[in-house]
């Protein structure tokens, strides 16, 4: 499938379904090919994975080693009165 770049934009939710379907949507200015846009192959190695999740930002590298590092983290315990707590004393004292 080709399209030209405003076609591409009036037509995308066509061009995925497209692409899902395994097809090749190539993308055109001026009648000049320059994209293609294809399903992804899917990852068979470990560090491709993980190079691929890095991409999406999902896991990040530690700053000690090169092992990823999710980027969301376990809550932080601190001592003293809960955050819930101290908020509800400051609107009390409004």
């Amino acid at each position: 499938m080709r399209l030209g770049l405003r076609e591409a934009n009036q037509k995308f939710s066509q061009a995925i379904k497209a692409v899902r379907q395994g097809k090749e949507v190539i993308l055109t200015d001026r009648g000049k090919a320059f994209a293609v846009i294809k399903l992804l192959e899917p990852a068979k190695d470990e560090e491709a994975v993980i190079r691929r999740l890095e991409a999406e930002g999902v896991l990040r590298a530690g700053a000690k080693s090169d092992k990823p590092m999710r980027v969301w983290r376990s809550p932080i315990r601190i001592k003293g009165k809960s955050m819930s707590d101290t908020i509800s004393e400051e609107r009390d004292e409004r």
